[in-house]
């Protein structure tokens, strides 16, 4: 823990964990009062999952672009312009619940452009964290960052929930568009992103996939959050938005990769550490499939999620280890791309298992992705760098980086 708190000491790097914890916080808000606002709509899971699908789509396809974007433009530029956008499209969405329901594909259209909009707060943080501490420190700053992150997702869906049934659903979209502009405003602000800036990459867009490690990292990073989703989905699905339990549920989750990534994060990375955190993530998933009791789900989840931190932490070190500084960005843009397509694919597919055959099939579901998050790291572990007793800094590039003082 004496790792952490000498982080926190660095200069600017609690400032900056906090400024893009509160621009994201949405994340954590918005999937689940989406799921909830369109349902409640709608009366159908499975048309809350489309309109979940296309908002991470919209992200997807985005999440490349808008990174490489912040090399041309500059990061306050593009984080304003996205953060206005995704905030309006964000607000109409909840102003759409009128007397008559709104169809379904309006829904998605907004949610699209919401998603075509979001921030890319994620890779700028990413991407300014190696010029803010030493090589030594940045695998435990990637740890804690992923743990810190886990706030999101432990409060995000609790506040969403309180909001639903206390106020209503369309107070608890509003709420996460208020976080999106307060923690915008300050993250966009922040000393940081001025003293770094994004060289403009030479390479086509797109070419830094073609690294394998790259491929690797977006691969199972598609897998390990479409599994996520699922899991979020089904629990919303046992117990309704009439009740407190979901929230607490996904809390519990979070919680188990909160301290999974402080448990976990000072551990050196090696070739099979992916396969063997995502293991973890398989066993607790399986374990809560089995039944759906409000203890044996909260349990079990909370095992699960002990992989979940630790195993984003090992993405960002082989990403930031084995790519060029200049395409550390966008190589991260591509990674939430991977990412996102599976929280859209694996929030659509669970509400139609949950149509079909119950709450207990999304959790199947997730189990099943996550056999394939195991294997598919364990299989193609040449390309996950061992970094014992190596630095997770980027590969420099071949001119000077400018940086200001």
């Amino acid at each position: 823990m004496s790792s952490y708190s000498d982080l926190l000491k660095t200069r600017g790097v609690a400032r900056i964990i906090s400024a893009q914890l509160l621009a994201r916080f949405p994340g954590g808000m918005l999937s689940l009062a989406f799921l909830m606002h369109v349902e409640r709509i709608h009366g159908s899971y499975g048309a809350a999952g489309l309109v979940l699908a296309a908002t991470s789509i919209g992200q997807a396809v985005a999440g490349p672009l808008t990174s490489r974007w912040m090399g041309r433009w500059g990061m306050r530029p593009v984080l304003a312009l996205t953060t206005a956008v995704c905030t309006i499209a964000v607000v109409v969405i909840a102003l759409l619940d009128t007397p008559e329901p709104t169809p379904v594909p309006i829904y998605m259209a907004f949610g699209l452009l919401a998603g075509l909009a979001n921030p890319p707060v994620q890779p700028a943080v990413r991407t300014i964290y190696p010029k803010m501490v030493n090589s030594k420190q940045l695998t435990p700053l990637f740890s804690l960052d992923a743990s810190a992150q886990e706030i999101i997702w432990v409060f995000g869906p609790v506040i969403a929930t309180f909001l639903a049934i206390q106020v209503s659903t369309t107070a608890g979209i509003l709420v996460a568009a208020a976080f999106m502009v307060g923690g915008g405003l300050w993250f966009i602000s922040s000393p940081e992103l001025g003293l770094v800036r994004i060289p403009r990459s030479k390479r086509k867009f797109g070419v830094v996939l073609r690294r394998p490690s790259v491929l690797l990292s977006t691969v199972v990073g598609f897998l390990l959050i479409a599994a996520c989703a699922a899991i979020e989905a089904g629990v919303v699905a046992v117990y309704g938005h009439d009740g407190a339990e979901a929230g607490i549920v996904l809390a519990m989750f979070a919680i188990g990769s909160l301290v999974g990534g402080l448990a976990l994060g000072h551990i050196p990375i090696g070739p099979w550490a992916m396969a063997r955190r995502i293991f973890i993530v398989f066993v607790g998933t399986a374990l809560a499939a089995l039944w759906m009791n409000f203890w044996w789900l909260s349990v079990f989840l909370f095992v699960a999620g002990v992989g979940i931190a630790p195993a984003l932490a090992v993405l960002f070190a082989v990403v930031s280890s084995t790519v060029k500084f200049s395409d550390t960005a966008e190589a991260y843009g591509w990674i939430g791309t991977g990412q996102l397509i599976g929280a859209a694919l694996g929030s659509a597919g669970a509400g139609f298992l949950i149509d079909g055959i119950g709450p207990q099939g999304a959790f199947l579901g997730a189990a099943a992705i996550l056999v394939f998050g195991v294997l598919i790291p364990a299989t193609f572990r040449r390309h996950s760098p061992d970094l014992r007793g190596r630095e997770a800094g980027p590969i420099p590039d071949t001119e000077p980086v400018p940086v200001i003082t």
